[in-house]
Protein backbone atom coordinates (compact mmCIF):
# COMPACT_ATOMS: atom_id res chain seq x y z
CA UNK A 1 0.00 0.00 0.00
CA UNK A 2 1.99 3.00 -1.22
CA UNK A 3 -0.59 5.16 -3.03
CA UNK A 4 0.62 8.72 -2.65
CA UNK A 5 4.23 7.51 -2.47
CA UNK A 6 4.24 5.10 -5.42
CA UNK A 7 7.42 6.63 -6.85
CA UNK A 8 9.55 5.75 -3.83
CA UNK A 9 12.49 3.37 -4.33
CA UNK A 10 11.76 -0.34 -4.05
CA UNK A 11 12.37 -1.32 -0.44
CA UNK A 12 12.65 2.32 0.59
CA UNK A 13 10.49 4.83 2.40
CA UNK A 14 8.90 8.04 1.15
CA UNK A 15 10.30 11.36 2.32
CA UNK A 16 8.03 14.26 3.25
CA UNK A 17 9.49 17.61 4.30
CA UNK A 18 7.67 20.40 6.12
CA UNK A 19 8.22 24.08 5.41
CA UNK A 20 6.37 27.26 6.29
CA UNK A 21 5.72 29.17 3.08
CA UNK A 22 7.51 32.50 3.41
CA UNK A 23 10.42 31.19 5.48
CA UNK A 24 12.68 31.37 3.55
CA UNK A 25 10.90 34.16 1.63
CA UNK A 26 8.63 33.18 -1.26
CA UNK A 27 11.26 34.35 -3.74
CA UNK A 28 13.46 31.46 -2.65
CA UNK A 29 10.61 28.95 -2.69
CA UNK A 30 10.69 28.56 -6.48
CA UNK A 31 14.32 27.40 -6.73
CA UNK A 32 13.84 25.42 -3.52
CA UNK A 33 10.94 23.41 -4.94
CA UNK A 34 12.79 22.79 -8.18
CA UNK A 35 15.82 21.56 -6.26
CA UNK A 36 13.78 19.28 -4.00
CA UNK A 37 12.03 17.93 -7.08
CA UNK A 38 15.36 17.17 -8.74
CA UNK A 39 16.53 15.51 -5.49
CA UNK A 40 13.40 13.30 -5.67
CA UNK A 41 11.87 14.34 -2.38
CA UNK A 42 8.41 12.78 -2.47
CA UNK A 43 6.28 15.50 -0.90
CA UNK A 44 6.50 18.95 0.64
CA UNK A 45 4.01 19.83 3.36
CA UNK A 46 3.77 23.52 2.62
CA UNK A 47 2.11 25.44 5.42
CA UNK A 48 0.25 28.70 5.13
CA UNK A 49 1.90 30.28 8.20
CA UNK A 50 -0.15 30.89 11.31
CA UNK A 51 0.79 32.14 14.79
CA UNK A 52 0.71 30.56 18.23
CA UNK A 53 0.46 26.90 17.26
CA UNK A 54 -0.06 24.82 20.38
CA UNK A 55 1.31 21.68 18.71
CA UNK A 56 4.55 23.17 17.40
CA UNK A 57 7.83 23.60 19.19
CA UNK A 58 9.85 26.83 19.26
CA UNK A 59 11.66 26.22 15.95
CA UNK A 60 8.52 25.99 13.83
CA UNK A 61 6.81 28.77 15.76
CA UNK A 62 9.77 31.08 15.06
CA UNK A 63 9.60 30.07 11.41
CA UNK A 64 5.89 30.89 11.23
CA UNK A 65 6.50 34.27 12.86
CA UNK A 66 9.22 35.10 10.30
CA UNK A 67 6.95 34.04 7.44
CA UNK A 68 4.09 36.18 8.73
CA UNK A 69 6.49 39.12 9.18
CA UNK A 70 7.41 38.65 5.51
CA UNK A 71 3.74 39.24 4.66
CA UNK A 72 2.96 35.66 3.63
CA UNK A 73 -0.76 34.93 3.35
CA UNK A 74 -3.08 32.41 1.73
CA UNK A 75 -3.41 34.30 -1.54
CA UNK A 76 0.34 34.52 -1.97
CA UNK A 77 0.90 30.86 -1.17
CA UNK A 78 -1.82 29.66 -3.54
CA UNK A 79 -0.37 31.84 -6.29
CA UNK A 80 3.08 30.32 -5.87
CA UNK A 81 1.71 26.76 -5.85
CA UNK A 82 -0.37 27.40 -8.99
CA UNK A 83 2.69 28.73 -10.81
CA UNK A 84 5.17 26.09 -9.69
CA UNK A 85 3.21 22.85 -9.44
CA UNK A 86 3.09 22.22 -13.23
CA UNK A 87 6.89 22.42 -13.32
CA UNK A 88 7.42 19.59 -10.81
CA UNK A 89 7.94 16.05 -12.09
CA UNK A 90 8.35 14.12 -8.83
CA UNK A 91 7.69 16.36 -5.83
CA UNK A 92 4.09 16.57 -4.63
CA UNK A 93 2.68 19.44 -2.60
CA UNK A 94 0.37 18.94 0.37
CA UNK A 95 -0.97 22.32 1.45
CA UNK A 96 -1.37 22.72 5.21
CA UNK A 97 -3.71 25.44 6.48
CA UNK A 98 -4.87 26.20 10.00
CA UNK A 99 -8.61 26.18 10.55
CA UNK A 100 -8.79 29.09 12.99
CA UNK A 101 -6.31 31.41 11.31
CA UNK A 102 -6.83 30.66 7.61
CA UNK A 103 -9.78 28.46 6.71
CA UNK A 104 -12.79 29.42 8.82
CA UNK A 105 -13.04 32.92 7.37
CA UNK A 106 -14.53 31.53 4.15
CA UNK A 107 -16.95 28.72 3.28
CA UNK A 108 -15.13 25.39 3.46
CA UNK A 109 -16.14 24.38 -0.11
CA UNK A 110 -14.72 27.66 -1.44
CA UNK A 111 -11.40 27.09 0.33
CA UNK A 112 -11.09 23.54 -0.98
CA UNK A 113 -11.92 24.59 -4.53
CA UNK A 114 -9.23 27.27 -4.38
CA UNK A 115 -6.64 24.75 -3.18
CA UNK A 116 -7.68 22.24 -5.83
CA UNK A 117 -7.45 24.92 -8.50
CA UNK A 118 -3.74 25.43 -7.84
CA UNK A 119 -2.94 21.83 -8.71
CA UNK A 120 -1.92 21.00 -5.13
CA UNK A 121 -1.76 17.26 -4.61
CA UNK A 122 -3.43 17.20 -1.19
CA UNK A 123 -4.71 19.35 1.66
CA UNK A 124 -4.35 19.08 5.43
CA UNK A 125 -6.54 21.31 7.63
CA UNK A 126 -4.80 21.79 10.96
CA UNK A 127 -7.01 22.16 14.03
CA UNK A 128 -10.24 21.29 12.25
CA UNK A 129 -13.12 20.92 14.75
CA UNK A 130 -14.06 17.22 14.84
CA UNK A 131 -17.69 17.99 14.01
CA UNK A 132 -16.55 19.28 10.60
CA UNK A 133 -14.59 16.16 9.70
CA UNK A 134 -17.44 14.58 7.70
CA UNK A 135 -18.08 17.79 5.76
CA UNK A 136 -14.39 18.16 4.90
CA UNK A 137 -14.18 14.56 3.68
CA UNK A 138 -17.36 14.81 1.65
CA UNK A 139 -16.46 18.06 -0.08
CA UNK A 140 -12.83 17.09 -0.73
CA UNK A 141 -14.05 13.81 -2.22
CA UNK A 142 -16.63 15.56 -4.34
CA UNK A 143 -14.04 17.77 -6.05
CA UNK A 144 -11.33 15.08 -6.14
CA UNK A 145 -8.87 16.76 -3.77
CA UNK A 146 -6.87 14.14 -1.83
CA UNK A 147 -7.07 14.58 1.92
CA UNK A 148 -4.43 14.21 4.62
CA UNK A 149 -5.82 13.23 8.02
CA UNK A 150 -3.97 12.75 11.28
CA UNK A 151 -4.02 10.94 14.58
CA UNK A 152 -1.66 10.29 17.47
CA UNK A 153 -0.06 6.95 18.20
CA UNK A 154 -1.88 7.22 21.54
CA UNK A 155 -5.29 8.11 20.05
CA UNK A 156 -8.32 5.99 20.85
CA UNK A 157 -9.24 3.16 18.51
CA UNK A 158 -12.25 5.10 17.27
CA UNK A 159 -10.16 8.18 16.41
CA UNK A 160 -7.54 6.06 14.62
CA UNK A 161 -10.14 4.19 12.60
CA UNK A 162 -11.90 7.39 11.54
CA UNK A 163 -8.62 9.04 10.51
CA UNK A 164 -7.66 5.95 8.49
CA UNK A 165 -11.04 5.80 6.74
CA UNK A 166 -11.05 9.46 5.75
CA UNK A 167 -7.46 9.73 4.53
CA UNK A 168 -7.22 9.69 0.75
CA UNK A 169 -3.70 11.14 0.28
CA UNK A 170 -1.93 9.82 3.37
CA UNK A 171 -2.51 9.49 7.09
CA UNK A 172 -0.17 11.57 9.23
CA UNK A 173 0.63 9.45 12.26
CA UNK A 174 1.97 11.71 15.01
CA UNK A 175 4.58 9.56 16.73
CA UNK A 176 3.78 10.77 20.23
CA UNK A 177 1.78 13.38 22.10
CA UNK A 178 3.71 16.60 22.56
CA UNK A 179 5.24 19.25 20.36
CA UNK A 180 7.12 19.04 17.09
CA UNK A 181 10.83 18.38 17.30
CA UNK A 182 10.74 15.87 20.16
CA UNK A 183 11.59 12.24 19.48
CA UNK A 184 9.35 9.55 21.05
CA UNK A 185 11.05 8.08 24.13
CA UNK A 186 10.06 4.54 23.18
CA UNK A 187 11.66 4.84 19.73
CA UNK A 188 10.08 4.56 16.30
CA UNK A 189 10.26 0.77 16.11
CA UNK A 190 7.54 0.60 18.76
CA UNK A 191 5.08 2.13 16.27
CA UNK A 192 4.91 -1.07 14.17
CA UNK A 193 1.65 -2.34 15.76
CA UNK A 194 -0.02 1.06 15.35
CA UNK A 195 1.05 1.31 11.72
CA UNK A 196 -0.31 -2.18 11.11
CA UNK A 197 -3.63 -1.28 12.69
CA UNK A 198 -3.99 1.86 10.58
CA UNK A 199 -3.18 -0.11 7.43
CA UNK A 200 -6.00 -2.51 8.21
CA UNK A 201 -8.46 0.29 8.97
CA UNK A 202 -7.97 2.33 5.80
CA UNK A 203 -6.52 2.38 2.30
CA UNK A 204 -4.21 5.41 2.41
CA UNK A 205 -0.47 5.12 3.12
CA UNK A 206 0.82 5.93 6.60
CA UNK A 207 3.41 8.68 7.07
CA UNK A 208 5.01 9.21 10.49
CA UNK A 209 6.19 12.53 11.88
CA UNK A 210 7.28 14.31 15.09
CA UNK A 211 10.91 13.93 16.07
CA UNK A 212 12.14 12.43 12.78
CA UNK A 213 15.57 13.99 12.36
CA UNK A 214 18.17 11.61 10.96
CA UNK A 215 18.85 8.67 8.68
CA UNK A 216 18.57 6.16 11.53
CA UNK A 217 15.03 7.36 12.23
CA UNK A 218 14.00 6.80 8.61
CA UNK A 219 15.54 3.34 8.67
CA UNK A 220 13.63 2.51 11.85
CA UNK A 221 10.35 3.71 10.35
CA UNK A 222 10.93 1.73 7.17
CA UNK A 223 11.43 -1.41 9.23
CA UNK A 224 8.31 -0.58 11.26
CA UNK A 225 6.27 -0.58 8.05
CA UNK A 226 5.71 3.15 7.49
CA UNK A 227 5.17 4.30 3.91
CA UNK A 228 6.84 7.66 4.52
CA UNK A 229 8.64 9.73 7.12
CA UNK A 230 7.79 13.38 7.74
CA UNK A 231 10.72 15.62 8.68
CA UNK A 232 9.73 19.02 10.00
CA UNK A 233 11.76 20.67 12.76
CA UNK A 234 15.11 19.39 11.50
CA UNK A 235 14.49 20.87 8.05
CA UNK A 236 13.18 24.14 9.49
CA UNK A 237 16.27 24.34 11.71
CA UNK A 238 18.48 23.92 8.65
CA UNK A 239 16.67 26.76 6.88
CA UNK A 240 16.90 28.97 9.96
CA UNK A 241 20.65 28.42 10.28
CA UNK A 242 21.26 29.01 6.57
CA UNK A 243 19.39 32.30 6.62
CA UNK A 244 21.08 33.47 9.82
CA UNK A 245 24.48 32.66 8.37
CA UNK A 246 23.79 34.22 4.97
CA UNK A 247 24.34 30.88 3.23
CA UNK A 248 22.64 29.35 0.19
CA UNK A 249 19.52 27.72 1.64
CA UNK A 250 18.78 25.77 -1.55
CA UNK A 251 22.23 24.22 -1.80
CA UNK A 252 22.20 23.31 1.89
CA UNK A 253 18.76 21.72 1.54
CA UNK A 254 19.91 19.46 -1.30
CA UNK A 255 23.07 18.35 0.52
CA UNK A 256 21.07 17.69 3.68
CA UNK A 257 18.48 15.59 1.83
CA UNK A 258 21.18 13.41 0.33
CA UNK A 259 22.75 12.85 3.76
CA UNK A 260 19.33 12.06 5.25
CA UNK A 261 18.27 9.39 2.79
CA UNK A 262 17.95 6.00 4.46
CA UNK A 263 20.06 3.08 3.41
CA UNK A 264 18.15 0.61 1.25
CA UNK A 265 19.25 -3.01 1.43
CA UNK A 266 20.35 -4.34 -1.91
CA UNK A 267 17.98 -6.86 -3.45
CA UNK A 268 19.72 -10.22 -3.29
CA UNK A 269 19.52 -12.32 -6.48
CA UNK A 270 17.75 -15.64 -6.16
CA UNK A 271 20.14 -18.61 -6.08
CA UNK A 272 20.44 -20.45 -9.36
CA UNK A 273 19.14 -24.01 -9.34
Amino acid sequence: MTGFFTARPVGGIGLVLFLNAGDPPLGILEPMLRALDAARVDCLELAVPFPDSVSDGPLIRRSADRALANGTDLDGVLSVVARLRPQLRHLKIALLADWRHTVRHQPLPDFLRRVSGTGADAVLVHGLPPRLGPALSEEAGRIGLPLVTSCYASSTSAVMDEAARRATAYLYLVAHYGRTGTTPPQGFAALAPVIGRLRNAGRAPVAVGFGVKERAHLDALRLAGADAAIVGSAFVALMEAAQAGGRDAVAEAVAWVEALRPSIPAVQPEPMS
